[in-house]
C-alpha cells in the first residue's frame, strides 16, 4: 500500500513538473536601455571615479516591437490616442535619481511612459501605475508629469523600436526613441 501510495505521487509529481513548459520567444522581444550607457558593465571598469561615474541613473525596460512593411504612425500607433511606447507589457522608466521631467520634480523610482503621438510632435506622460499591459492599465488621472516634444524624420527606416539615453549637456539626458522613420527626443535632469 505503501509503495502504490508512493508510486502514484511520484508519478503525479512527474507529470505536473513536466507540464510545466517554457514560453516560447515573443515577436516583440523586451530589452533594456541604460544611462549611463556603460552602467552595466561598471564591474569592469578598474578606476574607482570612472566606476562611480558608471553608476546607474535611469533604465528602461521595453518590448521591441517590428515594423514588417506596416504603415506605423497614423496606423498600427493611432495619432492622438494613447500608445505604451512598444509591445506587450507597459514601458517602464526607473529613475535611480531624482529627476525634473517635463518641468515637473520626480522622486527616484519606477513609472510608467506613455507617448500621445500626432504627425509632428508627441506628448510623453510619465504615470505611476506600473506592471501592466498594453494601454489597459492606463488612467490619466495617475499621469504625475507631461512633456511635448516635435518628433523629427530619420534618413533610415528603423526596423525594430529602438530606446536609448545619452548626455545632451551636463545632467540633462535625453531619452531617444526611434521607430519607422520617426524619431523623439524627451529631455530629462538628472538632480
Amino acid at each position: 500500500m505503501k509503495k502504490t501510495v508512493l508510486s502514484i505521487l511520484f508519478g503525479a509529481f512527474t507529470l505536473l513538473s513536466n507540464a510545466q513548459e517554457f514560453a516560447k520567444i515573443d515577436k516583440s522581444v523586451m530589452d533594456a536601455t541604460y544611462f549611463p550607457e556603460n552602467a552595466t558593465k561598471r564591474a569592469f571598469i578598474k578606476d574607482k571615479e570612472k566606476q562611480v561615474e558608471a553608476e546607474p541613473k535611469i533604465r528602461i525596460l521595453y518590448s521591441r516591437p517590428l515594423k514588417k512593411g506596416r504603415t506605423i504612425f497614423g496606423d498600427v500607433v493611432k495619432y492622438g490616442e494613447s500608445w505604451r511606447i512598444g509591445a506587450n507589457e507597459s514601458t517602464e522608466i526607473l529613475f535611480l535619481t531624482d529627476a525634473v521631467f517635463g518641468g515637473t520634480n520626480v522622486k527616484a523610482g519606477r513609472y510608467t511612459l506613455i507617448a500621445i503621438p500626432k504627425e509632428k510632435e508627441w506628448t510623453i506622460k510619465l504615470n505611476s501605475i506600473n506592471d501592466g499591459w498594453g494601454n489597459y492599465s492606463y488612467d490619466a488621472s495617475f499621469d504625475i508629469a507631461s512633456v511635448t516634444v516635435p518628433t523629427t524624420t530619420s534618413e533610415n527606416e528603423i526596423e525594430a523600436l529602438s530606446i536609448i539615453m545619452y548626455e545632451k549637456s551636463k545632467n540633462v539626458v535625453h531619452i531617444k526613441i526611434g521607430w519607422d522613420k520617426t524619431i523623439a527626443e524627451i529631455p530629462v535632469t538628472l538632480k
